[in-house]
């Protein structure tokens, strides 16, 4: 090729190379212009979420304790096992509790004869004590009369004339038939006194019916406190929910108060503890996504239930003295209470302690 060809080329080449430099500057411009925008949406979909990894499933998990001692002769449950209100769990040996309420049955039956004596009792001396008491009084009258009838027939002995002619044996005779009403009416009067305490006798009869009336009361008592503990030794499911932390083996002895294992209810919800430079935008009612770390494909939602009046830092046992010291500010954590609104189903339920990370979409 010539030398005036290749000049007829050269401004041919130009026009190419303007347009791959357009192409190069409107890409440059668009890639520019996404990341823009990219940012600015996620600046814009980050200003209105408020999240933390700070945060776990809670729930409250029951403590299940005998209120007896003795032995496990029964156990029905396993670990990780669900159970249903009501089910029976274990069963402690019943023998020495039935013993016990089988004597308390007895001791009320005794308490109960022992008061129906009483009564008996004091019907008899309501009337009993009221007729001896006349009676004495009647005898007394009786010994007065024949003292009188005596007296008087000793009177006219002593008194006769001494000219007339009368027996010794006769004056002794009133002598001593006077002396003997005298006796026979102190002796009726003595009666009168002794049983002249009528209502004191009454009083006193009332009042054993009364103590058998408390005994019988007390009996009735150790009788319901020996069927209670008696039904103590059938532990029943207080709530439906899964066995965890099983601290006993059939033949167990168990004592009142002591753990044997632990019901995790289906109720969970998530305790997030969020920043305190967070709480200004988060109330009650937010709407949260919550993302499970143990379970990816699990989207559940939930809303903010309530915020602890304190700091985690507060209920510790040994809460910081920034009053003492050198004071270095720390941003404090403040529990959160989220509930689960939807996403949880039974196939696929929530332990308790898992990490989760919520997301509070401010509105």
């Amino acid at each position: 090729m010539d030398a005036t060809s290749k000049a007829e080329l050269r401004p041919a080449a130009a026009p190419v190379r303007s347009r791959a430099k357009l192409i190069r500057r409107t890409l440059l411009i668009a890639a520019l212009a996404a990341v823009i925008g990219v940012g600015l949406d996620l600046w814009f979909s980050g200003i209105g979420i408020i999240s933390t990894d700070d945060a776990f499933t809670d729930g409250e998990p029951i403590a299940v304790a005998p209120q007896i001692s003795g032995a496990v002769v029964k156990l029905n449950v396993t670990d990780n096992q669900f159970v249903h209100k009501g089910d029976l769990m274990l069963v402690i040996d019943p023998r020495s509790y039935i013993a016990a309420r089988d004597e308390a049955e007895g001791a009320l039956a005794q308490a109960r004869a022992q008061l129906a004596s009483a009564e008996e009792s004091l019907a008899i001396a309501r009337v009993s004590y009221p007729a001896q008491l006349a009676q004495a009084k009647a005898a007394r009258e009786v010994a007065a009369a024949n003292l009188f009838q005596a007296a008087k027939n000793e009177q006219r002995q002593l008194n006769l004339p001494a000219g007339v002619v009368t027996s010794v044996q006769n004056r002794d005779n009133a002598i001593a038939a006077a002396n003997a009403a005298r006796a026979s009416l102190d002796q009726a009067t003595a009666a009168v006194a002794a049983t002249d305490d009528v209502a004191q006798q009454i009083a006193a009869a009332e009042a054993a019916v009364a103590e058998r009336k408390a005994a019988v009361v007390q009996a009735k008592a150790a009788l319901e406190q020996a069927s209670v503990n008696l039904s103590y030794t059938n532990i029943t499911a207080p709530a439906s929910g899964w066995v965890t932390n099983r601290g006993i083996t059939l033949g167990s002895y168990v004592q009142p108060g002591q753990t044997m294992f632990s019901l995790v209810k289906r109720d969970v919800w998530i305790m997030a503890n969020f920043k305190e430079t967070e709480l200004h935008d988060l109330h009650p009612g937010e709407r949260v996504t919550i993302h499970v770390d143990a379970y990816p494909d699990l989207h559940l939602t939930g809303r903010v239930d309530s915020i602890q009046m304190g700091s985690g830092s507060v209920f510790t046992a040994f809460p910081a003295e920034n009053a003492t010291g050198n004071f270095v500010k720390i941003v404090q954590r403040v529990p959160v209470k989220i509930t689960i609104t939807g996403g949880l189903d039974t196939k696929t339920p929530l332990p308790l302690g898992l990490s989760v990370e919520p997301v509070v979409h401010i509105r």
